[in-house]
């Protein structure tokens, strides 16, 4: 059975929309997209490359399948880890609204999401990755279906911009496995599924 894992960019107020370029995802009028890309020194590459020598599948919502579909096959550089994992492993789509996926090795998971999710970790062995995919996470997370977050938190607060944790989501409980800091000032974190939360008093 496969591990999932969920690697996400954030601010320090939480946005997870568009860190990649100003046109990636202008949705709602968004107009700070492009917010981690100052900070994309070796040490976050160092990380980067870590993460994509592991799946053995990758995992993505409808709206961040566009946007790598849209680069990644064009990137084919052999030396590339990034882009050879992605063009080269199985990807799985969660959409009910993509009729076909040009993307070769794609399979477009149509049916209720957190059943065809938990078949596919049954089914699978190793890791399967998601990048981004805000939405889709927050589904699975509150069916406890992500094993492990690789969140990475960048020293930037934006006010606006769409969320992974929103008001509702499940309350759940992880254990810190792995803390770093690049040099750029990006807080790379790791955590493993717990549980729920425990509570007190001071």
């Amino acid at each position: 059975m496969a591990t999932l894992s969920l690697t996400q960019f954030l601010t320090l107020d939480g946005v997870v929309q568009a860190p990649g370029g100003p046109d990636e995802d202008r949705s709602g009028g968004f107009e700070h997209g492009g917010w981690s890309v100052p900070f994309g020194d070796e040490d976050f590459g160092r990380r980067i490359d870590e993460i994509f020598a592991r799946p053995t599948a990758f995992l993505l919502g409808r709206r961040t399948y566009d946007i790598f579909a849209g680069y990644w096959p064009q990137q084919t550089d052999p030396a590339d880890p990034v882009a050879t994992k992605l063009n080269a492993l199985p990807k799985y789509v969660a959409s009910t609204t993509l009729t076909s996926a040009d993307w070769e090795g794609t399979t477009v998971l149509r049916g209720d999401v957190v059943e065809e999710v938990a078949a596919l970790k049954e089914r699978t062995d190793g890791e399967i990755q998601m990048h981004g995919s805000a939405s889709l996470a927050r589904t699975l997370l509150d069916h406890d279906l992500i094993d492990t977050l690789h969140l990475h938190v960048f020293p930037v607060v934006l006010g606006t911009g769409r969320r992974l944790f929103t008001d509702g989501v499940r309350p759940t409980a992880f254990r810190l496995t792995d803390a770093r800091t690049t040099g750029a000032g990006v807080a790379l974190h790791t955590y493993e599924l717990a549980g729920r939360p425990e509570y007190g008093s001071y």
